[in-house]
């Protein structure tokens, strides 16, 4: 018997499915996203903003601090904007294109971000474990290659993850249950049987992301027990300040961006698949401001600085 032929439709758009399309959720989905975005955003660039002006700020570690920033902006504007927009137009359709699009940029803001914050506790540790030797490991010739090999590599994880995805055949169903085009919800709808093609670069990724995690727990042992050897309280809290929110925020978005990653793709709609999203997508953005700024006083007597001399010259 020969087999039976089926017409099947090749994708030229997709439907982001993520939230229900009850008129209460969809205002609470829009009101939220649009407060995440706009905390995020003015966050974000008011950090990019004072460590560009104040010159006293011109350090190793601000200088991480604004291309993480940038980072955030990129990972953030990449997703909710257009959620939003979807969501007044009352149409979740995406281009093949525009999807091609955000899974590169996701995966790139998101990759080049886990580079730039294992660089950060590379240059901590070096502050606090090394600090008569801080200016020779950390000059400016070191942080520059730190974040260009940060940058160049979550380019080419990027690259390697889009090309892999989108070399799959999508040909029946375009509805994709996720608010972006994520990488797990369109494995699960594509109608190739073989996808071994993107689940060796997600494997790669993983794998890259242990090594990065085991070298910051690493050193951070080795922080540990170099504040704990600090005679004064006020230096042990001080660093404790510093580095602790740095890991905290590392092991959130790298853990919940790990399982979303490795959880077996599944057609059907999952809440659990749209809050682990959230987490590495929108928690970071969000939170780094409030972690890297509004705790740490040469950020808060920056801007103070920077206000007076706006008002006096006014």
């Amino acid at each position: 018997m020969p087999p039976t032929l089926t017409n099947l439709t090749v994708v030229i758009e997709f439907i982001l499915m993520g939230f229900s399309t009850n008129k209460n959720i969809c205002v609470f989905h829009l009101v939220l996203f649009f407060f995440i975005y706009f905390c995020a955003l003015m966050g974000n660039v008011l950090i990019i903003m004072i460590t560009i002006l104040d010159q006293n700020l011109h350090t190793p570690m601000y200088y991480f601090l604004n291309n993480l920033s940038f980072l955030d902006l990129c990972l953030i504007s990449v997703t909710i904007p257009k959620s939003i927009v979807n969501s007044l137009s009352h149409s979740n359709s995406i281009s093949f294109t525009g999807c091609v699009a955000q899974v590169f940029l996701v995966v790139f803001s998101a990759t080049t971000e886990l580079h730039l914050l294992t660089a950060m506790c590379f240059d901590r540790y070096a502050a606090i474990c090394h600090p008569l030797h801080y200016e020779i490991i950390m000059s400016k010739d070191m942080c520059v290659q730190l974040t260009g090999i940060s940058w160049l590599g979550g380019g080419l994880i990027a690259l390697m993850h889009t090309v892999g995805t989108f070399s799959l055949s999508y040909c029946g169903s375009n509805i994709v249950h996720q608010f972006f085009c994520d990488i797990p919800q369109l494995l699960a709808i594509s109608c190739s049987e073989n996808l071994m093609i993107e689940i060796v670069p997600i494997l790669i990724s993983v794998v890259l992301d242990i090594c990065c995690f085991i070298y910051i727990i690493i050193s951070y042992v080795n922080i540990l027990s170099t504040v704990k050897k600090i005679p004064s309280r006020e230096g042990q809290s001080k660093a404790y300040c510093t580095c602790l929110p740095h890991l905290v925020v590392f092991i959130l978005f790298l853990f919940t961006g790990i399982f979303a990653y490795l959880k077996p793709a599944s057609g059907i709609p999952s809440i659990s698949d749209l809050l682990i999203s959230m987490f590495y997508t929108m928690v970071p953005p969000t939170f780094n401001p409030i972690i890297y700024s509004l705790r740490n006083n040469a950020m808060k007597t920056s801007l103070q600085r920077l206000l007076k001399k706006t008002f006096t010259k006014k």
